[in-house]
């Protein structure tokens, strides 16, 4: 669906059971944020005694990415990480559904006079972030205070990418999918502000080899790439659960100097760089389920 397009709404009939399945979920993001997190909890155990193919991958991914954890040290990891993962569908009901904005006025930004810089000078700016289990509670809270733009991946299931789509541009300047890299560039050359994770491995786009903990990830050149064309600025932009009030932390960086350069493997290696720090600040709240290091090197085994 292209930014700026009507997107038809998907027929409740054809599509009974998915819109069952989002009334029960909407119904939900209006309950107390406590409470909303412990369903996320229950979640979060559910996921881990039910999917064991997904516990060998984050798994994999930990002991890859902190070798030097013990084998209990490791295991608290990994439980932690369920527990944030469940917590992460009450984190995208509360920022897509809820009715309330209470949560969200409540939050502030550090940093944020580093956007407004930018601003002040129109200048564009490409918000870096990776994929958290409170990512779009930042999405939400951003766009209440900037006009962003966000960069997502369309959803197979119609229902979905509706409620996806329709929720994050009730709050977000609009929504470009990944392919609509002529709108992105074209919003950064304006002076507009555009965050997008380039942080998981994509089939799609230039890619190249680049170390996340250590380890060769495939990932894409696209942050090189529009900051080299659009000429804007590119900040790394974090979210992190708390477990008082105000209940989420978000900071964003001063611009990086020297960026881009002419070599998109240095570019691509500082991105990844700036991500693992933002990972080390809450390792269990990273979506660690995905297979980051699924693409090999031409000669290496499977890492999955």
């Amino acid at each position: 669906m292209s930014a700026g397009k009507q997107q038809q709404k998907p027929s409740f009939w054809r599509h009974l059971f998915s819109w069952l399945v989002y009334l029960k979920l909407w119904s939900w993001a209006q309950l107390p944020h406590r409470m909303l997190l412990g369903i996320g909890v229950l979640i979060g155990w559910s996921f881990k005694k039910l999917s064991k193919s997904r516990r060998r991958v984050i798994q994999k991914n930990i002991e890859t990415c902190f070798p030097t954890l013990t084998d209990d040290e490791q295991k608290t990891l990994i439980d932690q990480n369920y527990r944030e993962t469940g917590m992460m569908v009450s984190h995208t009901l509360k920022a897509f559904l809820s009715w309330s904005d209470d949560l969200f006025k409540d939050l502030t930004i550090e940093g944020a006079e580093h956007l407004k810089a930018a601003q002040a000078k129109g200048q564009g700016v490409l918000l870096v972030s990776g994929h958290f289990t409170a990512l779009d509670i930042g999405g939400r809270v951003i766009c209440g205070q900037f006009p962003v733009s966000g960069v997502y991946r369309p959803h197979k299931n119609a229902v979905q990418e509706y409620v996806v789509k329709t929720s994050r541009e009730k709050y977000a300047k609009q929504m470009f999918t990944r392919d609509e890299l002529k709108g992105i560039i074209k919003e950064l050359k304006a002076g507009g502000i555009v965050w997008y994770a380039p942080d998981q491995d994509y089939r799609r786009g230039q890619s190249i080899f680049s170390d996340f903990f250590g380890t060769p990830a495939s990932t894409i050149t696209a942050t090189h790439q529009l900051a080299r064309i659009s000429g804007c600025q590119v900040m790394f932009y974090s979210v992190k659960r708390i477990p008082e009030k105000p209940y989420y932390q978000l900071a964003i960086t001063p611009p990086l100097d020297d960026f881009p350069s002419k070599d998109a493997q240095l570019d691509t290696d500082r991105i990844n760089q700036g991500i693992e720090s933002m990972v080390n600040e809450a390792p269990e709240q990273y979506l660690w389920l995905h297979k980051r290091f699924k693409t090999r090197p031409e000669g290496e085994d499977k890492f999955y």
